[in-house]
């Protein structure tokens, strides 16, 4: 039977969860996904928002499309298998971070900004650059953002199914 190599094109299902077993991410649709509620082309190409993933991820062996963990386990797999790899926080989206939690004084911020908490914010700073931050307080001096990864500081273990090789 074939096996995966670097290089190869392959098909492959996962499921992400954390340590205490929250599902983070799935090519695998779940009890909640609705696809009465999408539009059929959108719902089966991924792109209707519904959270679900629209089946198997395709991916190029050691091309970097993935965690590199993920590449390594892939090779010398064959349809079928399975396999579970568990990448440690520092290795995935870092630890958390103190420092990128911060607080923006409300004259600093643009008139007509009423964020909530929870609020997923993208900001530029005077270089042009962007941050990508989720809003974690609100009061009357100012807004404290977070521009940690949301996974920040977590394990994450896959659980792998190489479903073919194209």
């Amino acid at each position: 039977m074939a096996q995966a190599k670097k290089g190869d094109r392959v098909r492959i299902d996962y499921t992400g969860t954390l340590e205490d077993g929250t599902v983070f991410d799935s090519t695998l649709e779940n009890e909640e996904c609705s696809s009465d509620e999408c539009d059929s082309d959108e719902h089966d190409s991924g792109d209707c928002g519904c959270g679900c993933e629209a089946g198997p991820m395709e991916l190029t062996v050691g091309a970097g499309e993935f965690f590199p963990q993920i590449d390594e386990a892939l090779v010398g797999m064959a349809p079928g298998e399975q396999k579970t790899v568990t990448i440690d926080a520092a290795d995935a989206f870092g630890e958390y971070d103190e420092e990128k939690v911060f607080t923006v004084p409300r004259g600093e911020l643009p008139e007509g900004l009423t964020p909530e908490v929870g609020d997923e914010l993208v900001l530029t700073d005077e270089n042009d650059e962007s941050i990508g931050v989720v809003v974690v307080e609100l009061n009357d001096q100012g807004i404290t953002f977070d521009a940690n990864h949301p996974l920040a500081g977590e394990d994450l273990t896959f659980s792998l199914e190489l479903v073919e090789i194209l």
